[in-house]
Parts: C-alpha cells; sequence; structure tokens
C-alpha cells in the first residue's frame, strides 16, 4: 500500500503541557515531509454573566477583546517558536466548542493529519471532562495523531 504524502497538518493548542508535547511531533513530521503546519488556537464562548447578574455589553466586549488579544499573542508566539524550527507554519484563532472547531479546520484546512495532545484522562475525571480528543478522533475527515503529555 502507497503511504500518502502529508501536506498540510493541523496542530490544536490549548497551551498546555499536552499541547508543547505534540507540537513537537508536529513539527518533526511537517520537517520530514514538508508539510504546511497550521496551528489552531479555539477560545471558548464565555456567558456575559457575573455572581451577581450579567455584564454590560460594553464591559463584556472589552472582556472579549482583551481575550482575543491575548489569545492571539500566545498563539503568534507558539507560532515564531514552531518557524524557528524551519515549518512553514500559520496561525489560526477559532470561538467555540474545540471539537467542533478542531474538526472545522482540519476540514477547511484540508488536513491530512489532525496532531493533538490528550491529558490522558481516564474513569470519572474523563466521564464528567469529557475528552476533546476523543470527539476529534471520532467526527475527523483525515487521521487524528494523539500525543499524550508528559
Amino acid at each position: 500500500m502507497a503511504r500518502r504524502a502529508l501536506r498540510r497538518i493541523v496542530h490544536p493548542t490549548d497551551f498546555s503541557p499536552a499541547s508543547r508535547a505534540a507540537l513537537a511531533k508536529a513539527r518533526s513530521l511537517a520537517r520530514a515531509s514538508g508539510a504546511q503546519l497550521t496551528l489552531l488556537h479555539v477560545r471558548p464562548f464565555v456567558a456575559p454573566m457575573t455572581g451577581d447578574g450579567y455584564l454590560s455589553a460594553k464591559t463584556y466586549e472589552q472582556l472579549e477583546r482583551c481575550a482575543q488579544a491575548e489569545a492571539k499573542k500566545q498563539l503568534d508566539r507558539v507560532v515564531a517558536q514552531a518557524r524557528k524550527g524551519g515549518v512553514r507554519v500559520k496561525g489560526l484563532l477559532a470561538q467555540g466548542m474545540a471539537h467542533d472547531e478542531i474538526v472545522r479546520a482540519g476540514r477547511r484546512q484540508r488536513a491530512d493529519m489532525i496532531v493533538m495532545g490528550t491529558h490522558g484522562r481516564t474513569g470519572l475525571p474523563r466521564l464528567f471532562l469529557g475528552s476533546v480528543a476523543a470527539r476529534v478522533v471520532s467526527l475527523a475527515g483525515c487521521p487524528v495523531l494523539t500525543v499524550r503529555g508528559k
């Protein structure tokens, strides 16, 4: 059976140790195959509420702008780090449910592979917290390589 060349790899990151381990693997694969690496960070939707009620629209918009700017700054840092390793790389920011946005980015980028970290939760923590990686594996239209964090 002929091996399919990797041309495009998507690496979703939440900037955690598990994501850093997966980024190292994604960079290695991209470098070896000459693939374009897309680093994706997904910000969750946050309900505009405080302990004693809702935030004003203006306050919520300011918080969103700050959160977006901080996420972009972190993503830009990771992109620059990956670029130093001699890899063609770009960054993408998205907002929504992590597994949905990762699968959507894989489709839009026409990814040949998604390389993502997993925290390795099992038992009750996985049951209650869910597993983004497990959902991506079951929904993605391309192979998904999961890398367990340290």
